[in-house]
């Protein structure tokens, strides 16, 4: 019973700045009880980890992302946010926001970001 839907995504030129939410609807415990996660695809690639954030609020990145991509989380909001800075052409994917709670996992339609001059 949990729906996520990503947004912010969009053009922007290498150097930039972009961020992320995404934002669940459901049973607020569940929500809250939740670890949530980042990932992305770029095409004909496998869909790959960008960032994590428990319940609690640990977070882990893809060495790749480490120090310019920052995870966080505002329960009472019911939104997880990917703040990326410094964005290169690689960084070119589609963005999808996941939740797990217990054995069972939830996937958003992924938003677009494009790093291009």
């Amino acid at each position: 019973q949990v729906q996520l839907v990503e947004s912010g995504g969009g053009l922007v030129q290498p150097g930039g700045s972009l961020r992320l939410s995404c934002a669940a609807s459901g049973s607020i415990f569940s929500i809250n009880a939740m670890g949530m996660g980042w990932y992305r695809q770029a095409p004909g690639k496998q869909r790959d980890l960008v960032a994590t954030i428990t319940s609690g609020g640990s977070t882990n990145y893809a060495d790749s992302v480490k120090g310019r991509f920052t995870v966080s989380r505002d329960n009472a909001k019911n939104t997880m946010y990917l703040q990326m800075n410094s964005l290169k052409p690689e960084n070119t994917a589609v963005y999808y926001c996941k939740s797990n709670l217990g054995l069972l996992d939830w996937w958003g339609q992924g938003t677009q970001v494009t790093v291009s001059s």
